[in-house]
């Protein structure tokens, strides 16, 4: 049987970014992708996994391709790729170099579409990037994110995970040295898990800085 996990800390909202090729007239919203080449990431990367699944939601019929973020930033440039959709922290190196080279348009999904999404998603959660974190992105970006988990083993000591998830917290300034986003690595975002059961461990240490945990992530449920 395989381990079963329990959840510790909740890691910065991967934001999705849609970018496509300026130069490519017409393409007004994430409708107009289909039939064009847009790369999605790794095949068993977290785009890989998700971005088919979000455009068969959306009826949009790209022709998908998968590539490291690097191949696919080289791809648009070559005209290879026709437009993205990275799930990342930002910035993104590939994409701002690659910004820095040629005008990269920013394509949002619309209200209705993250509606969409995060009702058959209910792990999505909305997200933004804020203008001016790419030269060609003047106005803050609405999109979706999915945040990360840590998970350890149910069987691990308690006192061995309530230390290690109270580490993570005490030294959260440390943190956002090496990872800007990690500014969203704060106990009160667990209550983005409405699906993960808590290790005991972890649930002690939110119970005592006084943060309430979601019922569906309750140890047992």
């Amino acid at each position: 049987m395989p381990p079963t996990l329990r959840n510790l800390v909740k890691d910065p909202a991967q934001p999705r970014t849609a970018s496509r090729d300026a130069a490519i007239e017409g393409i007004k919203s994430l409708d107009d992708f289909s039939g064009l080449r847009i790369g999605v990431g790794p095949r068993a990367g977290t785009g890989g996994t998700y971005v088919p699944e979000i455009f068969k939601i959306f009826g949009v019929a790209a022709d998908i391709r998968f590539g490291a973020i690097e191949q696919m930033a080289s791809q648009m440039a070559s005209g290879q790729l026709d437009g993205t959709v990275i799930p990342s922290g930002f910035p993104i190196p590939a994409l701002a170099e690659l910004d820095a080279k040629q005008l990269v348009d920013f394509v949002q999904p619309s209200s209705e579409q993250s509606s969409m999404v995060r009702n058959k998603m209910p792990e999505i959660s909305p997200s933004l990037i804020p203008g001016g974190t790419y030269r060609s992105l003047s106005r803050n970006y609405h999109t979706l994110g999915i945040y990360n988990f840590a998970v350890a083993h149910k069987d691990l000591p308690d006192e061995f995970i309530y230390k290690l998830v109270k580490a993570v917290f005490d030294h959260h300034e440390e943190l956002m040295k090496s990872q800007s986003s990690a500014k969203e690595t704060i106990p009160a975002n667990i209550d983005r898990n409405t699906m993960l059961p808590l290790h005991p461990g972890a649930l002690r240490y939110y119970r005592e800085v006084g943060i309430a945990v979601p019922q569906g992530a309750a140890v047992g449920n």
